[in-house]
């Protein structure tokens, strides 16, 4: 009978221990489901509301992520939470840097994105210096600029083109610099070619823009 009743006993201490250890499971897997809906539900909200909120997204985030982490250990298939998580972590980051980049853009002044469109990021800056354009890049920086220039001729301002004018006339500048210095005769003769094309273009365009402003001036 006693042997019974201790058999008993145990039977229902393991049973116990066995809930026990399910139900840190089933925490531990509701806690890393919840860090990676948390993480689904940042991707799904818009851009300037994640910039003006984005102190308490990151917080959550940290707090979401550690809770995540430290439910590894009760969970029976860490593999499969772990690789849940390392992809919603990815999957943040991504979002994180997104955001980071279009706040650089952002902070950027119209002058300047103008400037790294025609010519490459941060290539001009403010001193206007086109000391990196050489004889073995000047053709490819003409018809990069040019090209760039007539694709996108119609969204450009008066304040636009007159930049672009400033621009065009710096990198002309350059060309009788590095002309002398071993330019060869067929990139020159190209360049040449470009010129006759873009300058009417760069005219008219330009003349065009201030002609709408003053027309709307007007109005």
């Amino acid at each position: 009978m006693k042997k019974s009743k201790l058999i008993f006993g145990i039977s229902i201490l393991v049973i116990g221990f066995t809930s026990c250890k399910d139900e840190k499971n089933d925490q531990a897997e509701k806690t890393v489901e919840t860090y990676v809906v948390y993480v689904d539900s940042v991707e799904t909200i818009s851009a300037e509301e994640a910039k003006t909120n984005w102190a308490v997204i990151e917080t959550n985030y940290q707090a979401r992520n550690a809770a995540a982490q430290e439910a590894l250990a009760d969970l029976k298939d860490k593999e499969v939470a772990q690789a849940k998580i390392d992809a919603s972590n990815a999957k943040y980051e991504a979002l994180k840097a997104k955001l980071e980049a279009a706040n650089q853009a952002a902070a950027v002044s119209p002058k300047q994105q103008l400037r790294n469109t025609l010519f490459g990021e941060g290539k001009i800056g403010d001193d206007m210096s086109f000391s990196w354009v050489n004889k073995d890049n000047l053709l490819t920086t003409f018809k990069t600029f040019t090209e760039t220039v007539q694709n996108n001729k119609d969204a450009y301002t008066r304040e636009d083109w007159d930049e672009i004018k400033l621009l065009y006339e710096a990198l002309g500048t350059r060309k009788n610099t590095v002309e002398k210095e071993g330019l060869s005769s067929s990139d020159n003769n190209e360049i040449a070619g470009i010129k006759i094309k873009f300058a009417p273009m760069l005219k008219v365009n330009r003349m065009g823009a201030k002609a709408e402003e003053n027309a709307a001036a007007k109005e």
